[in-house]
Order: C-alpha cells, then sequence, then structure tokens
C-alpha cells in the first residue's frame, strides 16, 4: 500500500491556501479517445491535492486578452511533482482547441490551485462513483487513490457514455467499473444498454455509505434522484455538474 495512511498527508490542502499563477511544464500527452487528452503538468510549486479538487487554466494571448478555465485533477495526490488533467475538446471553446490542437510536450502553461470544494473524498467508505461522458474524470481521481492506498475499501465506479470509442480511460476501467452504453454497445456487450437506471444502481451500490456524482445537470439530476430511492441519505450525496464551456 502506497503512502501510508489514506489521506494522512493531504491534510494539509485544508489550511493552506492554493498559490498564486505558476508556470507548469507538459511532461506527457494521452490520447483517451477522439476527442479526449490527459495532459500530465509537472509543477515547480506542487503540493497535495485532495481526489476531487481542480485546477485553474490560464492563457494570455499576444494582446493580452485572457481565458481561463477550471479542470478536475484526475491523478492520485501520490503521484508528487505534477498533476493530470483531463481535458475533452470543445469546437467552440477557448481553453481546450489550445490544448488539443497546439501544447506539445515541452511546452509551458499558466495554472494556480488545487483548489478545494465539498466534492471532495476524505477516506469515507463504502462509496459509489456515478459518472457521465467527461464526469469521470474527478471520479477517476478517487479511483485511483484508493487502489493505491486502501484497495480493500469497497467502491465501485458505475460510468454512462454513449459509445465505446468514448470510453475514458478505458485500459484502466477493471471489476471495481461498471459500464452502461447510451447508444453503441460494441459487439458482444452483454452489460448494461441505455441510461443510468435502479437496476444498475442497485446491482453497484454499497450498503450504505456515500456517493459521488459528476457529468452534465440532466445527468447529475437524473442520478441523484435514484440514489436517492435506493436508500441514499441526502447529505451522503455529493454533486458536480460541468457546463458546455471549454
Amino acid at each position: 500500500m502506497e503512502g501510508g495512511a489514506l489521506l494522512d498527508g493531504l491534510t494539509p490542502v485544508e489550511v493552506r491556501a492554493p498559490g498564486a499563477w505558476q508556470v507548469a511544464t507538459v511532461s506527457s500527452i494521452r490520447p483517451e479517445t477522439p476527442r479526449v487528452k490527459s495532459f500530465r503538468l509537472a509543477l515547480p510549486m506542487w503540493m497535495p491535492h485532495l481526489p476531487g479538487q481542480h485546477y485553474d487554466v490560464r492563457l494570455t494571448a499576444p494582446d493580452g486578452y485572457t481565458a481561463q478555465r477550471s479542470y478536475s485533477v484526475a491523478s492520485s495526490p501520490l503521484d508528487k511533482g505534477e498533476v493530470e488533467l483531463t481535458i475533452d475538446r470543445l469546437d467552440d471553446g477557448e481553453v481546450s482547441p489550445y490544448f488539443h490542437d497546439v501544447l506539445t510536450e515541452g511546452d509551458q502553461v499558466e495554472v494556480r490551485g488545487p483548489f478545494a470544494s465539498y466534492f471532495v473524498w476524505r477516506g469515507e467508505a463504502p462509496v459509489l462513483l456515478v459518472g457521465g461522458g467527461s464526469g469521470v474524470v474527478p471520479l477517476m481521481a478517487i479511483l485511483r487513490h484508493r487502489r493505491r492506498t486502501t484497495p480493500d475499501l469497497p467502491m465501485r465506479l458505475v460510468y454512462s457514455v454513449r459509445s465505446a470509442d468514448e470510453v475514458i480511460y478505458a485500459d484502466e476501467l477493471g471489476e471495481d467499473a461498471l459500464l452502461t452504453f447510451t447508444r453503441e454497445p460494441p459487439p458482444g456487450w452483454a452489460g448494461h444498454t441505455g441510461r443510468i437506471d435502479a437496476a444498475l444502481v442497485a446491482q453497484a451500490a454499497p450498503d450504505g455509505g456515500v456517493a459521488f456524482v459528476c457529468g452534465s445537470n440532466g445527468f447529475v439530476e437524473t442520478a441523484t434522484h435514484l440514489l436517492l430511492e435506493a436508500g441514499f441519505a441526502p447529505h451522503g450525496v455529493k454533486t458536480e455538474r460541468f457546463g458546455p464551456t471549454g
């Protein structure tokens, strides 16, 4: 087990303010899907984050115009000195097309963080993670960290995606993940198809515990309703929504 106690080393995040803007260096770029890439950023002023936190990214044009977006951290806090941001390319975005079409390994970009929110995992158990599309990104930070620190802790991921070529982190999803394909399941698929429903939640849900839900507004509303019907307490369902900006 890496890192000793589950989150002992992460407590300072609660009391230390995130740093000012710093210049990060792109150490690696990994395609996840035709429209999603993961970017590893080396940080000169790195500090540990809590799974579920995010970083701000800022781009500055030659004329001084700036564009800024927030992206969830996908990596475990045990990856010292760097963070991974998984970014969905939006055609009308100001930041994501630059990351996808311009940035190469060795390039630099301004970032600041990590920023706290209530959507963070502090070691609660058992845990159900429910993600739609790119909403899986902060949930992967939680899942990766649990795998490296307390692999026996009960945690399941329910991941809703339209088709097989849109599955992010496809090579990392194992027995602790349940997928459902809402449009085009892969050939020979015998698992769940269609939107998340009560049967899928019942199959994955632990006995008690907490749930983390991330996705579009409609996805989060539907998933939250199903979780409450399944017996989760309202205070035990943490949600995060993403919009179309990028």
